[in-house]
């Protein structure tokens, strides 16, 4: 069973469409965040750090499956609910859960990777197993 995090996002008038809506690739900028601020409460160390340590540089994502249920607009308190349900050999999938006060706003689920540059002169990155130190962290 994961840890479940919270990121809380206060919606601004320029996040919102011509219709004060919330236009939705923040939604996915937000859930970005909220990746982040999930390890950053579980106490893995920033991404410099974790690179020194596993030779881990970040957790890209590779797959996103998201619901929108209701609108959100300007003034609106946003609960992103995180946690990490599913643990793979190279990848791992994180759940978002969007809610305004008890109101379900939308869902995502996001498959992610631990990466590491490539070994040698080529460029890029590769996936790695996720260190069990972050696994426990994270559970």
């Amino acid at each position: 069973m994961s840890k479940e995090i919270i990121y809380t996002v206060k919606v601004e008038f320029g996040d919102c469409d011509p219709a004060r809506i919330v236009w939705f690739p923040n939604f996915f900028r937000w859930i970005d965040a909220a990746s982040r601020h999930f390890f950053v409460e579980c106490g893995v160390p920033p991404w410099h750090e974790t690179e020194k340590l596993f030779g881990i540089i970040g957790t890209p994502l590779v797959d996103t499956h998201a619901k929108f249920i209701q609108t959100a607009s300007y003034g609106d308190v946003l609960q992103f609910r995180t946690s990490i349900p599913e643990w793979r050999g190279k990848s791992f999938v994180q759940r978002y859960r969007c809610f305004r006060g008890e109101d379900a706003i939308m869902e995502c689920d996001e498959v992610r990777i631990f990466a590491a540059k490539r070994e040698g002169d080529v460029p890029g990155i590769r996936a790695v197993v996720a260190p069990d130190e972050i696994k426990r962290a994270c559970s």
